[in-house]
């Protein structure tokens, strides 16, 4: 399979990985054969990035920490608590600590895997598919902390709920919260506050997983908010969020700044490492990242042409690359080697491909 841009895609490709809606039903799936009108259904729906099938590549398996099962049950589990908010009633708490047991399970035993973060995201599975990324971006930081398991456990609920304050509820619950909020806060700053007080609220949610979401934009210079902490006023935990949070923003975009490739956003947290966030989470957090995730087309300095086939766990930027000699247009499949760039330590990725 391969990892290439909506705009690459021609009609007659065929989908390589399932594509779903925000309460986790399957839109499209894998082994589906693309048509001009799915594409543009696609486009519409914000899609930028999806994974093809490729003959040259048929073996490539995208490791996974979390198994596509429970990454969608997440994502439903997700859909319905958001739902219960909207409508100003309260939702099953025992089900998100299920769900985050399973997530804490999974990535436990795959601990030796790379984080590929490559989703296929769309503007009605937007905030499900951030919880979720942040929530297995934290876990995966605190494993590498040596975090117990009730700490990671507080930690998980924490950053999957992390944004709990940004869901809409009716205009009498959000009158009374207003009430309970500081006089002085901006509106951006407000879902720090209100997804503080919803979990604060929950008597089986601890205090530490609420402060996650008070604290998960606090910079470590005090720069941050709501309340302008500094270094250790703020939790570990609101720290391992923050970081994990910014990654995710970073290479999914918004309206108003396009997605970023991984090693980009990676370079961008390296910049902020001991300045916005703890320098030694930040270490911790790249460790864990595949900087240039399998399926993606790169060129090496070398002039070769390659898409990542293989990472190694300790080595995030030395992938193994597939690379094909290119003549009169077509990829010579007689003509493949693979580098592998843990090995051959003078070669480097000099770009990434988007095609």
């Amino acid at each position: 399979m391969r990892h290439v841009p909506i705009d690459m895609v021609q009609p007659g490709n065929v989908l390589a990985r399932s594509i779903y809606t925000g309460d986790g039903r399957p839109l499209l799936n894998t082994g589906v054969q693309l048509t001009v009108g799915m594409l543009s259904t696609l486009r519409r729906l914000g899609v930028t990035m999806i994974y093809i099938q490729d003959k040259r590549f048929q073996d490539v398996v995208v490791e996974e920490v979390v198994s596509e099962e429970t990454r969608r049950e997440a994502l439903v589990n997700l859909a319905v608590a958001v739902q219960c908010i909207q409508g100003g009633k309260e939702f099953d708490t025992k089900v998100m600590s299920q769900t985050t047991n399973a997530i804490i399970d999974e990535m436990i035993k795959n601990r030796k895997v790379l984080i590929n973060l490559t989703d296929i995201r769309t503007m009605d599975n937007r905030l499900f598919v951030h919880s979720l990324n942040v929530c297995i971006l934290s876990v995966v930081v605190g494993i590498n902390m040596r975090l117990n398991r009730n700490q990671l456990t507080d930690l998980a609920i924490g950053a999957l709920l992390h944004d709990i304050g940004k869901i809409e509820v009716p205009e009498s619950v959000k009158k009374q919260e207003d009430e309970e909020l500081p006089a002085d806060l901006a509106n951006d700053e407000k879902h720090t506050w209100r997804g503080y007080k919803r979990l604060r609220k929950k008597n089986d949610i601890s205090i530490i997983a609420a402060h996650c979401a008070l604290q998960h934009h606090e910079n470590i210079d005090g720069s941050g908010y709501p309340r302008g902490l500094k270094e250790e006023e703020i939790h570990q935990f609101a720290k391992i969020v923050a970081v994990a949070n910014e990654y995710d923003n970073l290479i999914s975009g918004d309206e108003d700044r396009l997605p970023m490739l991984p090693h980009e956003a990676t370079e961008v947290l390296m910049s902020l490492a001991g300045k916005s966030f703890d320098h030694e989470i930040v270490i911790q957090f790249l460790r864990a990242i595949a900087v240039f995730p399998t399926g993606m087309s790169v060129r090496l300095d070398t002039g070769q042409i390659g898409v990542v086939v293989g990472q190694h766990k300790g080595l995030p930027t030395r992938p193994v690359v597939r690379v094909f000699t290119k003549e009169d247009g077509e990829w010579e499949s007689h003509n493949v080697k693979e580098v592998d760039l843990a090995q051959e330590t003078t070669v480097f990725i000099k770009k990434v491909l988007q095609e």
